[in-house]
């Protein structure tokens, strides 16, 4: 009897909480749906200033349930329904136009800044392989078939004429170019993405992957310097190749920090740290994709329609230097407006 009278009273409380209570928890559930869908707009202004009590009320019955151990279902439902009400009104609500801005101007930049070893150690690496692919293919003209894939060279090698090679500089915008183009893009595009991808195998790929890019990059080169194009080659490169190289070096760079961190992960577990530096370099592979596109408009537009070498390295070094202006100093440009 004294069992059953204490499990009576237990319900009777129950009952009563409820009975006192849930017409609270209800409209403060039914204003949460409400702004949640649609706007705060879409309260009137005795409801908004509502919120933060009917909150509160929450909280309250929230304790006094814990502390009185009522009913499970019932603490679960009112967790839930605090959990909603703190991140409506206390949680970071950003607009996409807000976080777009945002990327733009403080995450992405912030990321190349965090990864200027890596991304420098990549530029490097870059100029490294571009003077050994020089190097071979001036030692031995055989070395250009190894290095260069028959779809990408487009018929140029050490055995082709000047006139040839001049033609494809100068050619305006034939098919051939545009083809070339959209191959020579897509073609940077995948090792973009493969030196990212890759990283994660302690960095070695993606320090392979940038290599042997740059050692493409200095036998094509040679062929052209052979024949006393080499300046003509780098202006035509250059409209595209400024921002493009650049785009693959961060790309290196973000495997890197992947794979590095994983090698070396510190007082951090490696899955832990590889999820650090995962934040890291996957902001700066969104705005890889950003610089890539650019790079497809200059070079599908720009590069075929401007014959002048001189307009052809302005654009280039203006690229580069927008670049490095927007990743390096306008950070301490605003800092020191403040």
């Amino acid at each position: 009897m004294t069992l059953s009278a204490g499990t009576d009273s237990v319900r009777q409380s129950l009952a009563s909480f409820r009975q006192e209570r849930e017409a609270d928890w209800k409209a403060f559930e039914a204003l949460l749906a409400r702004v949640e869908k649609r706007a705060p707009r879409a309260l009137s202004e005795d409801e908004l200033l509502s919120l933060p009590l009917l909150y509160r009320s929450a909280l309250s019955s929230l304790s006094v349930a814990r502390a009185t151990s009522l009913d499970s279902a019932l603490i679960a439902y009112l967790e839930a329904l605090c959990l909603r009400g703190y991140f409506y009104l206390y949680g970071a609500r950003r607009s996409l136009k807000t976080r777009i801005g945002d990327f733009f101007l403080h995450d992405w930049p912030a990321a190349i800044r965090d990864l200027w070893r890596e991304v420098w150690t990549s530029v490097g690496l870059t100029a490294i392989g571009a003077i050994a692919g020089y190097w071979l293919v001036a030692a031995d003209k055989r070395w250009y078939d190894a290095i260069i894939a028959p779809s990408l060279a487009g018929g140029r090698n050490p055995d082709s004429s000047a006139e040839t090679l001049r033609s494809v500089l100068y050619g305006g915008g034939d098919h051939f170019l545009s083809g070339f183009a959209a191959y020579l893009f897509t073609h940077n595009t995948q090792v973009s993405i493969l030196a990212f991808a890759l990283g994660f195998a302690f960095a070695v790929p993606s320090v392979l992957i940038i290599l042997m890019n740059g050692c493409m990059l200095g036998a094509i080169f040679q062929i052209y310097a052979a024949k006393g194009l080499g300046f003509e080659l780098g202006g035509w490169l250059s409209i595209h190749g400024t921002t493009e190289l650049f785009a693959i070096a961060i790309a290196g760079a973000a495997g890197m920090r992947i794979g590095t961190s994983i090698a070396f992960p510190g007082e951090l577990t490696r899955m832990a740290a590889a999820a650090r530096a995962g934040r890291v370099a996957a902001t700066a592979m969104i705005g890889v994709t950003v610089m890539l596109l650019f790079a497809g408009l200059l070079e599908g537009i720009g590069r075929q329609t401007i014959t002048s070498d001189l307009a052809r390295y302005s654009i280039g070094g203006g690229m580069l230097a927008l670049w490095i202006c927007y990743f390096y100093l306008f950070r301490m440009v605003r800092h020191g407006d403040r």
